[in-house]
Order: C-alpha cells, then structure tokens, then sequence
C-alpha cells in the first residue's frame, strides 16, 4: 500500500513515512492509491471485538509494520481500561457502545477515552505507532499541533511522558471552555508544551500548515503532525464507523446513516472512506453550528472559507473553524483523483477565495456520495440538550447536540440513525449549566481541575513566534 498526495507532485510514499510526516511536500494531504473493498468481509468481522477489528482494518492500510506488531499495538491501545468512562459500566469492554434514544436512532459513545472526547479513540493508536515506528528506527521527533478544543488535550495524553517525542500544541487563546483549557494547561510533562494564540482556530491551523511547508524547518527541527492532517488520524476514525454498524444492524445486507458534528471534516471523512470500502452507508449526515461552511457547500457547491472575523465564537467551540483541513481529501475523490483539479481549487482557497463547482460535473457527481447537511445554533443546543434529559435523563455535550439536532431533520423510516458522540457533558459545563441548571458529573479523577496550576505561553498569530518557541525548546 502507497500512498500518494491530494496535489499530485509529491512521490508514492509508505505509511510509516506518511505517519511522521504530515502533509505531503507540495502541501497536499496523504490518501491511499486505491482503498480496500471489503463488502465480502462484514459477515466475518461482525463478531469481532474492537481490538480485532482495528487489526483487520488497519492491516490493509499498513504493510511495512510485522502483522503480530500491528496487532500487539491496537491490543494495546482498545482496552476496557484506558476507554472505562462509559455511561454504563457494563459497557466499557465494548469500546464504542450504542446508545439507543429511539427505535433506529442512535448514539455512538466516542468518548470513553482518557480526555473525554473522540479525539482519543485516534490518537491513542497514533501515540503507540508514533512510538514503535521512532524506537525501530532510533529517531525523535517534534509534533507541532492545532486544537479548537479536543485534539490538543488528545494529543498530549497520548504523547505525555514518551521519551522519543515532543508536542507543541496551539490553540486560541480563551476561546476553549474552561475544563479544556485545564485538561491541557495543567500538565506538567516535560515534553508538553502549549502555546495560546491571540485570535481563532484557523489562525493557529494557518502557522501549522506554513510551519509544514517550510522543509528546511520541517527537516531541521524533524517537525510531524497528530492533527486530521495526518493520515493515521482518518484511518484510525474508519474502524468506528463499522463497529457502529454492526452494533446498530442485524445483516449485512443493511443500510445505516451516520450523523456527524464536523468542523474540520476529519471524523466525517473517515465515514467517506469507510462507504468508500463498501461499508453500506446510505447517507453520511454533516452538521455544523453557526459556522456553516460545510453545510453550505454540500447544500449550495460553493466552498467558502471564512476570513477569521467571520468566524463565530460558539458553545460548540471544537467546531468554529471556517476552513476544513480534511476537505482536500474528499475533493479529490469527487473530482476523480485529478490531482490538477485540486491544485487549481486550492490555490484559489490559499489566496483567500472560494471555489464554486456549480455547473460543473464535480457538482453532478457530488449526489453519489450521499452527503446531506444542515446546522445548529445556540438556541438549538439547548433545546436539544434540555429534551434529551428530560427524555433519557442523558447529558450530551454541545457538539453531540447539534448532531441530534440535525439527525433528526434527516431521518429516514427504516434506516437507522447512528449519531456520533462528540465528548463527554463536562467538558462543556457551562453550557449544561445554562441548559439545565445544574453542573454534569465528572470522573472523580477529574474534579478540581480547573484549579490546577497552568503552564501555557501566549503568543500573536505570528509563525516566527511559534518557530522560535519551537527552537527554544528544541
């Protein structure tokens, strides 16, 4: 398995260069030439636990890592013990359990892991194959990152104390609930470093990507990526999408639909590829909140990215982002792998345009991916959190709010609805408080810390300040 560029001007590479590399040279993103068919092979997996069922996936994707050390690494990663933070104790062996809030309408529990929110069913995988590949090899490297909210703390829980790997995550400067900001900021790890931008998300994505275009710097300091950008993330995320399935079916000659909170489209992505792969999905569903760039372009084909003024601080923060890394990946597909195309596409959107594909035969093709779309406001989060208690006596947080908001605008009778949790209640307190009046509950590992001592450093939006925090510490 090779995998090539977005951009096309880049070299066939193997996944254990990709891992460490993050975006390509020509400043595209990572995809396989070709992704698996595995239609033929769900009555098989169907049985099997987590675990086992990240081996099968991932092994098609991985072939320069020995079977038995793929398999020891996802054994090691999908235990009951580092994901026990499920609703129902009873569940914790099953990783992802499903949570029924109606006949055909689900929610996937994505957020069992030591940080709280999906981000960790990714990103502790990505920290076990960051460490194996470095150890194999005798190397280290130096993770540069960007968080609206969830990915950052992920990142560093999964990196925290390895000996071969450092982390520098940026983030937006106050624009995290508080129990997020302290997830981060109170580690202590000497490897662990945190870095608030003045200004938003797609401030910080911005000096990431031109941190990862400067090869010399890239090469020099051995820069690499956890972000969405890396391809281990997606791939990671494609084995939830077929655990769900099988949890919500009884054959597999079934169709399921997944609604997915999306602001950087990396999670729904992975849903793209596991349809791709022939998993029987028969509408991938994307919702966003007031930062509707997505939806507007599955509903409209103009992909319009947001100057960072227009962005809109929310209640569901990880998702106020105006430029969708993960996008690229799927454009490609939709415009039949040309890479040409997406070039063309990219330089009007690295200028600060748009693109508009209507009229053309990428907006014809768009219906055959299935995608339907729509978004959801404060308002909405409110009311959707306030009936889901009241219903289910259940607290969803902010972002998993919005996905039932829309879930359930694009129900279809007889195909079930499986919803992606997005994170944990308490990591997003003050809007439950406002919701319902009262604090959600935490593990009891977690209380208190808000009030841990924080070790951040706050900088402008200027790449040469975070190159020189780079270098400092390097």
């Amino acid at each position: 398995m090779k995998y090539i560029s977005t951009r096309g001007q880049s070299p066939a590479q193997s996944f254990s260069y990709i891992l460490l590399g993050g975006l390509a040279p020509d400043g595209g993103l990572y995809l396989p030439e070709s992704y698996p068919q595995v239609a033929d092979r769900l009555a098989a997996w169907r049985k099997l636990s987590y675990a086992e069922l990240a081996f099968e996936i991932l092994s098609l994707y991985v072939d320069d890592i020995p079977a038995a050390d793929l398999k020891a690494i996802c054994d090691k990663t999908y235990t009951a013990q580092t994901y026990r933070w499920s609703r129902d104790a009873a569940k914790a062996r099953d990783i992802v359990p499903l949570t029924s809030l109606a006949p055909d309408f689900h929610l996937l529990e994505l957020s069992n892991g030591p940080t709280l929110a999906f981000k960790d069913m990714a990103m502790q995988l990505l920290g076990n194959l960051f460490e194996y590949v470095l150890d194999k090899r005798g190397e280290t490297i130096n993770i540069l990152g960007a968080t609206s909210g969830d990915t950052g703390s992920a990142a560093e829980y999964a990196m925290r104390g390895k000996h071969n790997v450092k982390v520098f995550m940026l983030s937006p400067d106050g624009k995290m609930s508080a129990f997020q900001r302290a997830q981060m900021y109170s580690l202590q790890d000497a490897n662990i470093f945190n870095i608030a931008v003045r200004g938003m998300f797609d401030d910080a994505q911005d000096i990431v990507k031109a941190v990862s275009n400067d090869a010399a710097f890239k090469a020099k300091y051995k820069i690499g990526a956890v972000n969405s950008i890396n391809w281990a993330r997606v791939m990671a995320q494609v084995v939830y999408y077929f655990k769900g399935y099988f949890e919500a079916t009884q054959s597999d000659g079934e169709q399921v639909a997944f609604c997915v909170p999306s602001g950087n489209f990396g999670n729904i992505c992975a849903g793209h590829i596991a349809r791709m792969m022939g998993l029987p999905i028969a509408r991938l569903v994307l919702a966003t909140n007031e930062n509707n760039v997505l939806d507007e372009f599955f509903r409209t084909g103009v992909y319009r990215p947001r100057a960072t003024a227009e962005t809109y601080v929310t209640s569901s923060p990880s998702m106020d982002i105006s430029k969708a890394s993960n996008f690229e990946r799927f454009v490609f597909d939709l415009v039949g792998r040309d890479a040409a195309v997406v070039r063309e596409l990219w330089k009007q959107v690295d200028s600060g345009g748009a693109f508009d594909l209507r009229g053309s035969k990428h907006f014809d093709a768009l219906a055959g991916y299935r995608f339907v779309s729509g978004r959801s406001s404060h308002a909405d989060r409110l009311a959707t959190i306030r009936d889901v208690w009241a219903t289910h006596q259940l607290m969803i947080d902010t972002h998993t709010a919005d996905g039932v908001k829309v879930a359930r605008e694009h129900r279809e009778a007889g195909v079930p609805m499986i919803v992606l949790e997005t994170a944990q209640a308490v990591k997003f307190s003050e809007t439950i408080q406002e919701a319902l009046g009262r604090d959600p509950v935490r593990p009891k590992e977690l209380e208190g810390i808000e009030k841990l001592p924080q070790k951040v450093e706050v900088v402008d939006a200027v790449l040469e300040q975070v190159k020189d925090i780079v270098v400092r510490h390097c």
